[in-house]
């Protein structure tokens, strides 16, 4: 397989991943959720819309409240809130591009060039995803669309784990050490106050 290493943003779409239970924030959808005036998902979609042909949100509740954005809204194809990787499946098969740029909605600080730069350390990995101060960020990540039907076999038995995932299908970090504090997540009600 040959993959595609020039940059066009038009080749990635953008991925919202809001589906989670937000168990963390009291069972609130933490996407929803207001920081500093707007919901958390917003933050993310302002700084990745720029970076991407097109956008979408995977969500599993309020389906409704975020397609009040415009964007396409999928739920996980899967029952039970599987966690991120579901919604990464859902999407890769989904989407019409051949690439995937995954945030979580809670990561409201994401560097603005966080696709190309993810884009161009690819190499001819088909998949890639963010580090800094020496912590993995899983689901900052970059995804070839190929990799779905080796997601649905590893969901199929049973796996959950995201950084397995992406090293199993031969993937590597990407090293964000110049941009301290972009991948704060906002997790817990005090989060919200920095």
């Amino acid at each position: 397989m040959t993959i595609n290493c020039q940059f066009p943003p038009a080749a990635v779409t953008g991925v919202i991943l809001a589906g989670g239970r937000g168990s963390r924030m009291g069972g609130e959808d933490k996407g929803l959720i207001d920081y500093h005036g707007k919901p958390l998902y917003q933050h993310v979609l302002e700084r990745l819309r720029p970076q991407t042909g097109k956008m979408c949100i995977s969500a599993n509740r309020n389906i409704a409240v975020y397609q009040q954005s415009g964007l396409p809204v999928i739920g996980d194809s899967l029952p039970d809130f599987p966690g991120p990787l579901a919604g990464m499946l859902t999407a890769l098969d989904y989407i019409d591009t051949e690439w995937a740029i995954f945030s979580s909605c809670d990561t409201p600080a994401l560097p603005a060039d966080i696709v190309l730069r993810l884009w161009q350390a690819k190499q001819a990995a088909p998949a890639v995803w963010a580090r800094s101060a020496g912590r993995d960020h899983p689901t900052l990540a970059l995804l070839h669309v190929s990799l779905a039907e080796p997601l649905a076999a590893y969901l199929a038995k049973g796996e959950r784990k995201v950084m397995l995932f992406l090293d199993q299908a031969g993937g590597h970090s990407v090293p964000f050490d110049d941009c301290p504090g972009a991948f704060a997540n906002i997790n817990r009600p005090e989060d919200l106050l920095s």
